[in-house]
């Protein structure tokens, strides 16, 4: 009869061993592969996140520094209007422009007792048109980095210089510009214009930009600072420039320069739907019309 081996108190306990091992093995190498699925789709989740709000997180970015630019300087114009409330409008004594010389010396009055009509849009400027295409084609050279605050310390564009001399010569100085495709070239032509009204005028005008949010009018005022080396106590209810969320306020203030005597520049954003029609009755004003893409980009970033 042959020796039949029959398994020893030992073995057993080893032979679970080993099934168990193998086990958490497999279970091991289960998770591993779950772990790295995740992680690869934690990978591809984070990179859609950056692609996907990059942008709309430097849009938000760079309205909350414009609100915020703002709100500062609306506070201290307000301080200062508080302190330097004028009781009573002191008379403004300015130096004639070559435009009002012009305007005395034409007669006030026909042979038959009535008065003259006003000139037309036109030749509301073409006295000084010598004066004002001398200057454009000034401002189209190098720079002025440390030219006087009021004038302009950047190189127009020529297409820039173009529209301002169609501006002021053929609509003299009343229409709506096409836009130069961004805020911060339209201030840059902006600046430029107040730039001659400042020769010719002096300080008998006043500046009034309408753009309908915070941000944008902070984007003006950056632009116009810059262009025009201002400080902030320029943008303020009393001189200088006056920056306008909305029209009837502006068309207030406004009214309010013309009793004085003085001139309203009134500026108009590309982002405004439409020009209020109070504003057309004032002699000098300019509105940037902007393009269907332009306005598109508007909306998205509100």
């Amino acid at each position: 009869m042959s020796d039949v081996q029959t398994p020893t108190p030992d073995s057993a306990p080893a032979q679970w061993q080993e099934l168990a091992l193998r086990e958490l093995q497999q279970q091991r190498e289960a998770l591993e592969a779950e772990i790295k699925e995740l992680s690869g789709r934690r990978d591809q989740l984070q990179q859609e996140i950056t692609n996907s709000f990059a942008g709309q997180s430097d849009s938000i970015a760079r309205r909350v520094k414009g609100f915020q630019d703002y709100l500062v300087g609306a506070l201290q114009e307000l301080a200062v209007a508080a302190e330097q409330m004028e009781l009573v409008v002191q008379p403004l004594v300015v130096q004639p422009s070559p435009l009002d010389q012009a305007a005395a010396a034409q007669p006030t009055s026909s042979a038959a007792g009535g008065s003259t009509p006003p000139p037309a849009a036109a030749g509301l400027f073409s006295a000084d048109a010598p004066l004002i295409r001398e200057r454009l084609q000034s401002f189209q050279g190098q720079p002025d980095f440390y030219a006087d605050p009021w004038k302009l310390r950047r190189s127009l564009e020529a297409s820039g210089a173009g529209l301002l001399d169609d501006w002021f010569l053929n609509q003299g100085g009343r229409g709506a510009q096409a836009s130069s495709g961004s805020r911060n070239r339209n201030a840059l032509i902006t600046a430029a214009a107040i730039s001659i009204l400042g020769d010719l005028y002096g300080e008998r005008f006043q500046t009034l930009v309408l753009a309908g949010t915070p941000e944008r009018l902070g984007e003006w005022r950056r632009g116009l600072q810059d262009c025009l080396g201002l400080a902030r106590e320029d943008f303020g209810p009393q001189s200088g420039i006056v920056l306008f969320e909305r029209p009837d306020a502006l068309i207030e203030r406004a009214d309010r320069l013309e009793e004085r005597g003085e001139l309203p520049f009134i500026v108009v954003d590309a982002a405004e739907a439409a020009v209020e029609v109070p504003i057309l009755q004032f002699p000098i004003w300019l509105a940037f019309a902007g393009s269907p893409t332009e306005l598109a980009l508007e909306d998205d970033l509100l």
